[in-house]
């Protein structure tokens, strides 16, 4: 499994058999729509722009779907962007031995019951930029130790091609207050068996 990284958190996960798309919310911030007809489009927040593409499917709420080889659970959690409730989804992939765990404007308190939803978690995709509009990277560090990952990759940072609805934190001076310094940089992410090992580690992937 490919995945690249669109800016804001958007991020799009492909193989030969399908593609997936998350928060492609492009469109309303200043860019371009990546959603293609056909793709399998998902959404951490029910509050969306109407699609412009014929999608294989469209899932904004929590769930299980079985999607040939790739299966995907969407997780309600509670918004950072709400005082209480469940309100946002995370969804977790898993495609062959690998899972993928990707937030949206999550609140940064997790309970037991739902670490226990997400279960073991290979590579997380969690938001950054903060003030107070997604997490900051001490909420941001809070979840990560909650949930361990192997490989963490930050999102939702600082882009001058975007227009935020409320400025987002530059990704080196999230990465700095986060005290972790990348250990690789990257346009795509695909994964070697065996490449994560028991130490978690930070990787950049870089805007495509």
């Amino acid at each position: 499994m490919d995945v690249q990284f669109y800016g804001a958190n958007c991020l799009v996960f492909s193989n030969k058999d399908i593609r997936i798309v998350v928060d492609d919310n492009l469109a309303e911030i200043g860019s371009k729509s990546v959603a293609k007809d056909g793709d399998v489009v998902l959404f951490t927040n029910r509050q969306h722009a109407d699609l412009t593409v014929e999608a294989r499917m469209v899932i904004d709420t929590p769930g299980e779907y079985e999607l040939g080889n790739v299966s995907i659970r969407g997780i309600a959690l509670r918004s950072h962007l709400d005082e209480g409730g469940t309100n946002t989804t995370a969804y977790r992939l898993s495609v062959g031995d690998t899972t993928y765990l990707v937030l949206g404007h999550v609140h940064p308190d997790i309970t037991d019951d739902q670490l226990e939803i997400i279960g073991l978690v290979d590579v997380l995709f969690i938001p950054v930029g903060g003030n107070g509009f997604t997490l900051d990277p001490i909420g941001a560090n809070r979840v990560i130790r909650n949930i361990e990952p192997k490989l963490v990759i930050p999102t939702h940072y600082e882009d001058k091609a975007l227009q935020y609805e409320v400025p987002q934190q530059p990704l080196k001076s999230a990465l700095s207050e986060m005290s972790v310094e990348p250990k690789e940089t990257t346009t795509k992410l695909r994964l070697k068996p065996g490449e994560l090992g028991d130490l978690q580690q930070f990787w950049v992937l870089e805007k495509a």
